[in-house]
Order: C-alpha cells, then sequence, then structure tokens
C-alpha cells in the first residue's frame, strides 16, 4: 500500500522536475556505490572539447556531494523549487522550462565550478522568489520574510554552516540574469524577449 501511494505521488510529479529530481539521486547513489568516481562527474571544458566527454555537460549538474545532511538539504529545495515553478510560472510551458535548464546550464563555461547542482538550485529559488513576491516565508520557523528575501536566507544559511559562497552567489547571479530578460527587459518601453524557445523543444 505504501510502495503504491509513493508510486502515485512519484507519478504525480511534473515531468522536467521528476527527470532531474530522479536523475539527481541516481548520480550520487551511483558515486556513494562506487559505481562511479566524482572525477567522472565533475565539469571540464577541456575534457569535453578535447577528449569528447560531453556527459559531463550534465553530470556536473547531478551530483550534489556525498549522502548526507548537504545532499538531502539541495534535493528538499530542487525538488520543492523546480515543482513550484513547473506547476506554476510554467505550467502548459515545458518547453519554456527545459530553455531555462539550458540557459543555466550555458553559464557553466564562464565559472570555475567544478559541480553545479548547488548554483542551478538557487537559481530556481531565485526565479521562483522574484515571480511570487508576496509569498509570505518561514524559514525553520526562525525567520519570517517575503519571497524574494529567499536566497539570501540561504545565503546567510550557507555561511552559518561555513560553506563556500561562490557557487550561492553565481547561482543567484545567474537567476537574476534570466528574471530580468524574461520578466523585466520584456515589459520596458521598447522591450522584447530576448530568450526564445526554439521549435525543437
Amino acid at each position: 500500500m505504501a510502495y503504491q501511494t509513493l508510486r502515485q505521488e512519484y507519478m504525480q510529479m511534473p515531468v522536467v522536475t521528476r527527470a532531474y529530481t530522479t536523475a539527481c539521486v541516481l548520480t550520487t547513489l551511483a558515486v556513494q556505490l562506487d559505481l562511479v568516481s566524482p572525477f567522472q562527474l565533475y565539469f571540464n571544458p577541456i575534457l569535453i572539447v578535447k577528449q569528447y566527454q560531453f556527459w559531463r555537460l550534465i553530470t556536473a549538474f547531478l551530483f550534489f556531494g556525498t549522502v548526507g545532511f548537504n545532499f538531502f538539504f539541495n534535493m528538499l529545495f530542487t525538488y520543492r523549487y523546480c515543482r513550484m515553478l513547473e506547476e506554476g510560472s510554467f505550467r502548459s510551458k515545458t518547453s519554456d522550462f527545459v530553455m531555462m535548464f539550458l540557459f543555466g546550464g550555458v553559464f557553466a563555461f564562464f565559472v570555475n565550478l567544478l559541480f553545479l547542482g548547488q548554483a542551478f538550485t538557487i537559481m530556481l529559488v531565485y526565479v521562483w522568489s522574484r515571480r511570487n513576491p508576496f509569498v509570505r516565508m518561514n524559514f525553520f520557523g526562525l525567520l519570517n520574510f517575503q519571497a524574494p528575501y529567499l536566497p539570501w536566507a540561504l545565503l546567510g544559511f550557507s555561511i552559518l554552516l561555513g560553506n563556500a559562497i561562490g557557487v550561492d552567489v553565481m547561482g543567484m547571479v545567474v537567476g537574476h540574469i534570466y528574471y530580468f530578460i524574461e520578466d523585466v527587459f520584456p515589459n520596458q518601453s521598447g522591450g522584447f524577449r530576448l530568450l526564445n524557445t526554439p521549435r525543437f523543444l
């Protein structure tokens, strides 16, 4: 009975959210079980271009570290905000949602990060928070604030945990760029959409 309920809940997840979170969990489990090594997954432009290891373009976004608090914390936020975006502002716009994923992926070539999953999660959180400015948030029962402050709260939490903040900052920067060119610039006088989804998506 529990299996049926879990399976039903899993199948009710939006398709992009289901595919991405499943890939993240499976990749992390594969590393945990020593089926693959993180050295086979990290983002390396030289290996991608010169040795045709194209899978790194994807796997760099799927590995969140070994199973532990950070992994579960990141997966919780990834699942939650990926799903809320897909069921909210991207409802019936799956191709546009995939385009946002691709947009975030392009920036991998401009940063010096080995794994990009956490930065991508922060990007998702940032875009959701800017598109839902009046939602009240409660952060672990300690802080109450409007949704746009959520990325900053996560940044502060990373600092408290002693994590490097460069990853979070990069996610916020990419998220802001996406938000600006999709939600702000087109609504300005003389503005237009800069990010058009290709027909094949």
